[in-house]
């Protein structure tokens, strides 16, 4: 049986530090390297999964958190489905940056952009500078998926992109694109490709 399948680009943002890296290599590759180096400007994963009737390859641009490159995120998140903006829940920092990111994309980001909201670190909440109820209500505020997760021990990695997938309107058998992705026909084999972590 054939599957349609969706092109669908998202970006992650976020402090230097908090997780991104990590979680996109769990997601892509269920795994994860404790000492795994920064990103230098962003990087590039792919992971095809099934939703409903739809294959849904998810285009993944890990962005760099360091200051200096800053610059280059409005290249990633323009165009993207869905941005996950990553915050460390042991670095209330790293939450108050989260915020700027949020109103860095409503400003010049999609206006239908999917906003996903993840607590990296869950496994280590004996150091918590950031409580799960001021993060959520804060994610409920903004309309935003909300999860905490833990690359390190594959908590919610997952379920973050199955709420990205329910988020995305489901095509019409009659429609050959929506909101600017790629609509076209695909064995229903799941694929996954890397080029880069």
């Amino acid at each position: 049986m054939k599957m349609s399948l969706r092109e669908l680009k998202v970006c992650l943002l976020g402090d230097t530090g908090v997780g991104k890296s990590s979680i996109v290599c769990r997601f892509v590759e269920d795994s994860f390297d404790p000492n795994i180096n920064p990103t230098i400007g962003a990087s590039f994963m792919t992971k095809t999964v099934q939703y409903q009737n739809e294959l849904h390859k998810f285009l993944i641009w890990d962005t760099a958190g360091q200051e200096r490159f800053r610059a280059l995120a409005p290249m990633y998140y323009r165009g993207s489905a869905a941005a996950i903006i990553v915050y460390d829940i042991t670095k209330e920092e790293s939450f108050l940056t989260l915020k700027n990111w949020v109103k860095e994309l409503h400003q010049h980001g999609p206006s239908n952009i999917v906003v996903a909201i993840a607590g990296d670190k869950c496994d280590v909440s004996d150091a918590r500078e950031v409580l799960e109820k001021d993060a959520k209500d804060y994610a409920d505020s903004i309309h935003a998926i909300f999860v905490e997760t833990s690359a390190k021990n594959a908590i919610n990695i997952n379920e973050i992109f199955t709420e990205i997938s329910q988020k995305i309107p489901l095509l019409e058998r009659s429609e050959t694109g929506v909101r600017g992705l790629k609509l076209r026909r695909e064995q229903s084999d799941l694929t996954r490709e890397r080029t880069c972590c």
